[in-house]
């Protein structure tokens, strides 16, 4: 079972690129993220009721887990759902933020005293050209400065989320670590309504679907596979997977949302299929 996390991770997660865009023309972005990490903290606390968890911990722990949260739900997701709300191309945003296993790589050395091999970087520049010629960048379009900087943001955010999250000494519980770290989260987007924002939701049935995967399948699944892939392999190695995400997305675009699927797309899928095995394999 723990062989296919991997699999799962990928598809569960590639799927709420299609969803964030319903999401954030029903809502404002930070507005959304709020939401939803309202009902995943609760979710998480219940769990962890129920599975005889304390969710009673040392200071350090709490601060540990919050700031996390803070990083990958705050600034990470924060920053790409408002970049796609103020014109970016969801496919360049996502391009933007595969570059992740690049600086995981580059940062896992020195930081994690991880041994990052040749094999692996040379499956990362693979992936990293694979998933270029998937989403293919129009020169000719116009990107938004505020959306590019933001998309930047978030993939600063989860790099240093993915190496924070791999140092951290505490031994809490997933179900209980997930729960502060969705609170952090929580907190960070009320915070930015506050002081930056005008919260709105427009509560359809398109904002409950879109949401409601989000919530349980991003949240609660994808999610945590990916904190205990963390847990239990090298960060350099875990992240490698992120390639795989914007040819899934494409796909998932093509299948669902009747987008074309050209054969370059086909090429550059199975130039990052090859490029993630070559970097993940032992």
């Amino acid at each position: 079972m723990v062989r296919i996390f991997p699999i799962i991770f990928i598809l569960l997660w590639s799927s709420a690129f299609i969803t964030t865009k319903p999401i954030i023309d029903n809502s404002d972005p930070f507005a959304a993220l709020a939401f939803r990490f309202f009902f995943v903290a609760i979710g998480f606390y219940l769990f962890s009721l129920y599975s005889k968890y304390s969710i009673l911990t040392n200071r350090k722990n709490l601060i540990e887990s919050i700031f996390s949260g803070v990083l990958f739900h705050g600034f990470y997701l924060g920053g790409v759902f408002y970049s796609i709300s103020i014109g970016m191309p969801t496919g360049i945003a996502a391009l933007i933020v595969t570059l992740q296993p690049v600086l995981t790589n580059a940062l896992s050395g020195p930081i994690l005293s991880e041994k990052v091999t040749i094999k692996q970087w040379v499956g990362v520049l693979l992936g990293f050209i694979g998933a270029a010629l998937v989403l293919g960048l129009d020169v000719g379009s116009e990107i938004p400065l505020l959306g590019l900087v933001a998309t930047i943001v978030a993939l600063i955010a989860i790099t240093s989320s993915t190496i924070w999250q791999k140092k951290l000494s505490n031994n809490l519980p997933l179900p209980v670590s997930n729960f502060y770290q969705a609170v952090g989260g929580c907190m960070f987007h009320i915070l930015i309504i506050i002081f930056f924002t005008e919260a709105y939701i427009d509560f359809s049935k398109t904002f409950f679907i879109a949401m409601s995967h989000q919530i349980f399948l991003v949240s609660f699944g994808a999610f945590t596979i990916l904190m205990y892939l963390i847990k239990n392999n090298s960060a350099s190695k875990t992240v490698s997977i992120f390639f795989l995400i914007p040819a899934t997305s494409a796909f998932m675009a093509w299948l669902f949302l009747n987008e074309n699927l050209t054969n370059m797309d086909f090429l550059g899928f199975l130039i990052t299929t090859i490029g993630v095995y070559i970097a993940t394999r032992d």
